[in-house]
């Protein structure tokens, strides 16, 4: 069935998961890709990110009239954030942070030191999270960075399912993964060099 978590989330709320867990997220979410996160951490922030939902994600939007539509809000690759993600997380306190593929230990402590978690969203379900988004609230950085890296402030409902798959715990489903593969491979050339 999933937890709930509505935005500003505080971290008691996040200590409490435990990676595996599935959840969704409703109130803000907004987009940062490498470039935003560089603009952020040098400028500051424009609007307060404690408790929010970080989405890695360069989304496709149109203008309709003095609104934009959200067509689809895929995740990006996450890795791409790693040399900035832990100095980000301690600056700016987001809760949550959704993307593809994972981080790295960098990351993971300080996921445990600030008290947020990483979240996987499946990727090529774009049009799917699209559907979660009930409006964008705002946008910075648009002339600068253009429309896949500027900093796009959603409002979501039920943005999920999200699979927590770093937890402020220590725990790594992607390193867990990575370390069974490696044992199975072991095991695997171990019989292959003496058959």
């Amino acid at each position: 069935m999933g937890k709930e978590l509505r935005t500003p989330i505080p971290e008691e709320e996040i200590r409490a998961l435990r990676a595996g867990d599935v959840i969704y997220v409703s109130g803000v979410l907004f987009t940062a890709r490498d470039e935003a996160h560089k603009v952020l951490l040098e400028k500051g922030a424009p609007f307060p990110l404690e408790g929010l939902a970080l989405f890695h994600c360069g989304p496709v939007v149109r203008k309709a009239g003095d609104t934009w539509e959200v067509i689809a809000a895929g995740p990006t690759t996450s890795m791409r954030m790693e040399s900035m993600e832990p100095e980000f997380l301690r600056k700016f306190k987001p809760r949550v942070i959704v993307g593809k593929g994972g981080m790295g230990e960098g990351t993971l402590r300080a996921l445990a030191e600030v008290g947020a978690v990483y979240c996987h969203f499946t990727g090529g379900a774009g049009a799917l999270a699209a559907q979660r988004i009930k409006g964008v609230r705002e946008v910075h950085y648009l002339d600068e960075l253009g429309i896949p890296e500027a900093v796009w402030v959603f409002e979501v409902e039920r943005f999920g399912p999200l699979v927590v798959a770093m937890d402020s715990h220590g725990r790594s489903l992607y390193a867990e993964v990575g370390a069974e593969v490696k044992r199975n491979l072991e095991k695997v050339l171990g019989r292959t060099k003496e058959g």
